[in-house]
Order: structure tokens, then C-alpha cells, then sequence
């Protein structure tokens, strides 16, 4: 076991959570994990079905005393967020995770950590591998590819569970529980450009923001972050504006939900323009430091002289291009009438990539009123249909509805209260949950969502709190034996 990690408690816990680390879990290449959580079921006597979606549900019978209980699901998903800094050498498909301590923190080196939702599935292994806890009927989910698509809640069956009640281990606040969340749909471009042979009369530079917090597009979309796509492009808009530039290629951000933290252009510029292309930037860089001083104390912007690219985008597409990207939206879009503080609908620009003959451009839209979301999805697809591009949305998934009155929220909070004499708080999350599509399958599920606190998840500057963790746990622990 990791040195750092065998000490602390709940040791079962961390136990689990150290060998979920050594895992590779991208989403989508859940194989791994899978095979790990069905050879776990067979060590440990436990009754393991698969479905045809790569979903995982382990049943372990009731302890004594305790048989005619009602069944309760603790769920979480296998698929991690696989986001690095540019300078590690890390392969999420082959690698471990490789985790450290800093005082109340487990981090990770260069990399996400993946306690979103590793600390979820390292939770309801330990459940179930203990020998000394009270429950009744338990079943644990396991879903795959939450991440990126909701894969597993959506191929979720009719009948795959039998519980009616299910708590969901995906939350990131201790002592804040979940009952409801925004619904989302991603809107995918394509713009199409024509290629031209390189002026060799043009100096060639490479444009780099990098440095920024990065976060999840949901979760973190109101906390005034810089999203690096958008400032490099408007970094371009200007440097057109006064000297007319080429775009040899434009690339940012990785993963749909997570907010852009690095972004990189290919330009040409004339010899007089090149001359002063230094200062230029410099300048920007103190302006973009000056206006996200509070939330970007790393942000820097890096000009690097480079050989001449293979081509150059045609001077009207290239142009076309910043253009629709300054022009499309990033952040907060509305905020809720009814709920304070509460993000009602957002939209994360949130990768670019230059590939042969088109530029792929992901976005996601996020909202809580399904009207609203389609109609944020509207405003990014007509920034690029305006340029020619093709836009493209996915099916998207549902919100789910917060519950007041719901018994299982109830009986959390009057738990939480009793083991910490403080009182928790019932909240609705700007994220998407796998808790809307459950509502979907299962119209009568009671659920709640929950977590450790975690912070900067989805980059990796990751990690959780592992005092927080041990509260999670004896919570948890504690509402299987009163359920």
C-alpha cells in the first residue's frame, strides 16, 4: 500500500481507494476496473451481475437481525476524469495514480486524482468487504462512463435493482446533500477550412496561455475563473486587429466538463509586425493578470519563436475562426430567481482541436429549466453556423428534481446531526448527476447525494479532504445500520 496513504482512517478506506489508484480507469476503458470489481464479488462470495452497458451491481444479503429491512443502492461510477500537466510524462491507460499527503489533503503528482468518483467506489468496497457493520439488503452499482456521456445511467434497465432507495457517493462538500441537478447537452462543431502553402516571408511564433485553475465546468463555472481558449483568442482578435496575422493551427482544452487550462496557437506575422510581437503579448499578459488577479495567480502567457508550420488556414477561415470564438459564450448564463446562489444555466467552451481539413470544436451546455438549456445550446451552434461550420448536439440528459418531503434526506440529515452536532444542508448542483436519469428508470427512487469535500477536481490540482473522508464514512456507516 502506498506509504503515505496506509496510515490514515478509515484504513479499509483508504485500503480500497489505494487499489482503485493503481487502476487505469479512463472513461470509456472501464475495462479494468471491471474485471477488478467482478474478481472482487467472486473473492468475497458476493452475489455480481453485469449488464449489456458494462454497469456492475454487487448484492451482499442482510447481517442478522436485519433481513427485513428495506434494500438500499450505494452507487458510484468507475470512470475517472484524466487530466495532467503539460509536462507529465503520465499514460492514464497504463500508469497508477501516484498520490501523496499534504497535511489534510491527498493529492495527486501532475495529474487528476480521481477521488471523483474513485472515493465513491472505494467506499462501497469497504462496505462490503466488512464483516462488522449493520444493514439490510444491500446492493452497490458501479457505473461506467459518467463523465463523458452518462453511458451507464443511461443504458441503466428497468429491474436491474431492486432497492428503492439509493444513495449516490458523488457529491464534493461535507455536510452539503444533494436532491436535485441541472440537466445538460453538449453542442459539438465542426468548421471546415481551406489550406494554403506557408508564406515563407512570414516570421512563425507558437502563442501559449497556460497556468490557469481549470475545474469542473459545473461546479466551478461561477467562480470567476479564466477559461485559456477564450483568452488566446481574444489575444489573436487584437493582434489581427492591428496587424493582420495567419493561423496556422489552434488548439485548448481537453474534456468537455472541465473548464480549458491551457491553449496553444500557431501564427504568422510580417517581419514588422514580428518585431514587436514580444511587447504585444507582454502587454496582454499583464492585462489578463490584472483582470483574474483574485482567481488566476498562475496564469501566464508564453511566445515561443517556432520553424514554419506544414500549411496555413486560409487567411478569411483563420480569421472566421477567432472570430466565432470570441464571439461564443463561456460561464454563467443565468442565475436562479428561486434559489440563491444558485447557477440556473451555463455554457463551457470548452475544447479546441485543429485536424486535417476541419477544426473540432466541444462545448456543454448546463441548466436546471430544460428550455433554457436547449436555448444556450442554440446561442453557441449560431456563433459557428454563422461562419459555415457544422453543428452537431447530443441527446443530452435530465435534471433531476429536487425533493423537499424526501424520507431518505430526512433520515441523512438527522444523522448527520446526531454523529456531528452540526446541521447539514440540503442544496440542488449546478453538475450533472446520474441521479437524473435513475429518476428516469426508477420514478419512485428515493435518492440523496454526498460526498468528502474535494477540491479543483477535473484538473489536476485535484484533491480530498481526509478528515472529511472519515465523516463520510461513519455517516455512511451509520445510515445502513438506521435505515
Amino acid at each position: 500500500m502506498n506509504n503515505d496513504l496506509q496510515n490514515l482512517k478509515p484504513q479499509i478506506l483508504w485500503h480500497y481507494f489505494d487499489e482503485v489508484l493503481r487502476i487505469p480507469r479512463p472513461s470509456k476503458k472501464e475495462e479494468k476496473i471491471r474485471a477488478y470489481l467482478v474478481d472482487f464479488a467472486r473473492q468475497h462470495n458476493l452475489e455480481c451481475h453485469e449488464d449489456a452497458t458494462g454497469n456492475v451491481l454487487i448484492r451482499k444479503p442482510a447481517t442478522q437481525g436485519h433481513e427485513n429491512r428495506p434494500g438500499i443502492v450505494l452507487q458510484s461510477h468507475m470512470d475517472m476524469v484524466c487530466e495532467k500537466n503539460g509536462d507529465s510524462t503520465h499514460n492514464f491507460d497504463t500508469d497508477p495514480i501516484e498520490a501523496y499527503v499534504d497535511g489534510d489533503w491527498v493529492k495527486a503528482k501532475g495529474t487528476t486524482l480521481g477521488a471523483d468518483n474513485g472515493m465513491g467506489v472505494s467506499t462501497q468496497l469497504a462496505v462490503l468487504a466488512s464483516n462488522d457493520l449493520e444493514h439490510g439488503p444491500l446492493e452497490c452499482l458501479f457505473t461506467v462512463d459518467e463523465e463523458t456521456g452518462l453511458t451507464g445511467a443511461f443504458g441503466l434497465q428497468q429491474g436491474f435493482l431492486q432497492g428503492k432507495t439509493l444513495l449516490n457517493l458523488d457529491s464534493e462538500d461535507d455536510g452539503q446533500f444533494f436532491i436535485g441537478c441541472a440537466g445538460g447537452i453538449d453542442t459539438v462543431i465542426k468548421f471546415p477550412y481551406r489550406k494554403e502553402l506557408i508564406d515563407p516571408k512570414l516570421h512563425y511564433f507558437q502563442v501559449q496561455v497556460k497556468g490557469l485553475a481549470g475545474g469542473h465546468s459545473g461546479d466551478d463555472i461561477n467562480k470567476g475563473r479564466a477559461n485559456a481558449i477564450q483568452l488566446l483568442a481574444r489575444l489573436l482578435y487584437r493582434l489581427d486587429e492591428a496587424s493582420p496575422l495567419r493561423i496556422a493551427s489552434f488548439n485548448g482544452g481537453n474534456l468537455r466538463n472541465a473548464i480549458a487550462r491551457e491553449a496553444v496557437a500557431c501564427i504568422g506575422v510580417n517581419a514588422d509586425q514580428a518585431s514587436g510581437l514580444a511587447a504585444d503579448v507582454a502587454r496582454f499578459k499583464t492585462l489578463f493578470a490584472q483582470e483574474y488577479k483574485a482567481t488566476e495567480p498562475a496564469l501566464d502567457v508564453v511566445l515561443t519563436e517556432i520553424p514554419k508550420p506544414e500549411i496555413l488556414m486560409k487567411q478569411e477561415d483563420g480569421r472566421a475562426l477567432i472570430y466565432a470564438l470570441n464571439a461564443c459564450p463561456h460561464g454563467v448564463l443565468r442565475m436562479s430567481d428561486e434559489i440563491k446562489d444558485f447557477v440556473e444555466t451555463s455554457t463551457n467552451l470548452a475544447s479546441v482541436a485543429t485536424q486535417d481539413r476541419f477544426v473540432l470544436i466541444c462545448t456543454s451546455q448546463r441548466s436546471s429549466v430544460e428550455s433554457a438549456k436547449h436555448f444556450a445550446a442554440q446561442r453557441v451552434a449560431a456563433c459557428f453556423k454563422a461562419i459555415g461550420a457544422q453543428t452537431e448536439h447530443s441527446e443530452g440528459y435530465p435534471g433531476w428534481k429536487p425533493n423537499a418531503n424526501s424520507p431518505i434526506l430526512k433520515l441523512v440529515l438527522d444523522t448527520f446531526r446526531d454523529l456531528f452536532h452540526e446541521e447539514g444542508k440540503a442544496l440542488a448542483i449546478h453538475a450533472g448527476l446520474e441521479c437524473g436519469l435513475f429518476s428516469e428508470k426508477y420514478p419512485d427512487m428515493d435518492m440523496v447525494s454526498y460526498g468528502p469535500t474535494m477540491r479543483g477536481v477535473h484538473s489536476p490540482d485535484e484533491k480530498v479532504s481526509i478528515s472529511t473522508v472519515e465523516r463520510f464514512w461513519k455517516l455512511t456507516v451509520e445510515l445502513l445500520k438506521r435505515f
